[in-house]
């Protein structure tokens, strides 16, 4: 017997956490189901909108300005920039005091590790005192221990950057770490715990530990900037503490993967799942489906669905509705059933879509992409040398594969067609953008988790 739920999402990352808090909104049983740890944690936990046309435009001030002037094709386009502004609406009321950004359209300019700029419109309210925007003078913070972060570099390239204030790095012997392949959690734990540490023959608290190696660096810097590493489940209260200790304001730098900013998102968002009263089922892939054929009179007709987005072209006869999937638990295949579907697991990176050769023969060019669960239509070039191009700064054809959907974010055959009349898609598993690129991978996520989510919760039992 089926594991029976109105909505189904499949994928536990923004994007499907976002569509499962949307659906819930509108119908009780919403489940979500995930196989791999959520990309989360190696996300930077910034959530940018838009910080660069495609066109390479930018970075932009305004992305709102922008949104209207991008190709139909864009996930943006599908859903409208009203959708956006209401999944950030929603996104603040998850996240509350532990993210800022909230107070303006505008986009904020937030220094990264690498020592860039990079735009965007909601951060942790962790990153707040380092914004590029703000002119005071800047003291960076690295440690031997984290080569990921060379402070001196990075406030070299903030330098040329172009920033308007004066910023110097140090690199310190981080107090009571001494191995290289320390977690960053055990960083975090440490300063959280305040735990013990012995320096030379003296034995005191982290966090006074490392006040007093940083204070001797301090000039007349009024903000110091440290990896993100400043706690776990208790960041605020870390870098409160070492804000006064030092008498400046402190803050954290985004770092790559393993990111605990990211890792912090992840508990605020599966928080508000349990919150919302979703079901979680983790560890378990989707392996197979079960679909059956419903009337014509029940599908979206050709016209409908070239209003909603899809093409004009011939209407199917009959159109397909999932019916079941089939989940993989430790061997033994598990049905789920619901009235809709959300997919959210994510594009090339998530290997929510896939690639590979079409042939056997090593000089054989050809190749398929494809979305591995449903086989929904992935736009391609048969050709694998047309999917790059020489230039590595130039457009990558490869970074906007994903699929096509219609307005409603239902993906569309290769006819213009619907593939399921009760699918519907979001975040990177959507093709026709370049997030990376464009710095619009979260903000994407949010807006199309949360109409996908609500869309299919507003048409549970239609």
């Amino acid at each position: 017997m089926a594991i029976e739920d109105d909505v189904l999402v499949i994928g536990g990352g923004i994007a499907g956490s976002m569509a499962a808090l949307s659906a819930a909104e509108h119908t009780d049983r919403v489940r979500l189901v995930t196989y791999k740890q959520s990309t989360l944690r190696s996300a930077s936990g910034l959530i940018d909108v838009l910080g660069y046309t495609p066109d390479g435009t930018g970075p932009l001030a305004d992305p709102f300005d922008a949104l209207e002037d991008l190709p139909d094709s864009h996930p943006y386009q599908r859903v409208g920039t009203d959708a956006v502004r209401d999944a950030l609406a929603l996104f603040d009321e998850i996240t509350g005091d532990a993210y800022a950004g909230d107070h303006t359209e505008t986009n904020a300019l937030v220094p990264t590790h690498g020592g860039t700029v990079k735009p965007t419109a909601r951060y942790p309210a962790a990153t707040a005192a380092g914004l590029a925007s703000d002119d005071r003078d800047t003291l960076l913070v690295g440690f031997e221990t984290l080569p990921d972060f060379d402070a001196p570099l990075a406030a070299a390239h903030l330098e040329a950057a172009g920033v308007p204030f004066d910023t110097r790095g140090v690199t310190l012997a981080f107090p009571g770490i001494e191995r290289d392949d320390a977690k960053v959690t055990r960083y975090a734990h440490l300063l959280e715990r305040n735990e013990s540490i012995t320096m030379g023959t003296t034995t005191t608290g982290a966090r006074e530990a490392l006040v007093s190696l940083v204070d001797a660096h301090l000039e007349d810097e009024s903000r110091v900037g440290f990896p993100a590493i400043l706690g776990d489940d208790h960041a605020d209260e870390v870098r409160e503490s070492l804000a006064d200790a030092l008498g400046v304001d402190v803050f954290e730098v985004p770092m790559g993967p393993p990111s605990l900013p990211g890792m912090r998102l992840e508990d605020l968002l599966y928080d508000a799942l349990e919150d919302a009263g979703v079901r979680v089922t983790s560890g378990v892939p989707v392996v197979d489906y079960d679909s059956e054929t419903v009337a014509a009179s029940e599908t979206a007709t050709a016209d409908e669905v070239a209003a909603d987005g899809g093409s004009d072209r011939e209407t199917p006869g009959d159109g397909e509705r999932i019916d079941r999937v089939i989940v993989d638990r430790n061997g033994t295949e598990i049905p789920h059933r619901a009235d809709q579907y959300v997919l959210a697991t994510g594009g090339l990176v998530g290997k929510g879509v896939r690639s590979e050769r079409a042939g056997s023969a090593e000089n054989d060019a050809t190749g398929v992409v494809f979305e591995p669960i449903f086989d929904c239509h992935v736009p391609h070039a048969e050709d694998r040398y047309d999917w790059f191009v020489d230039d590595a700064f130039g457009e990558q054809p490869f970074a906007r594969f994903g699929l096509e959907s219609d307005r409603e974010l239902r993906p569309l055959a290769a006819d213009g067609t619907l593939e399921f009349v009760n699918l519907r898609a979001a975040g990177a598993v959507l093709g026709g953008y370049d997030f990376a690129a464009e710095k619009s991978g979260a903000g994407v996520s949010l807006a199309t988790g949360y109409v996908a989510g609500k869309r299919a919760g507003e048409e549970v039992g239609e």
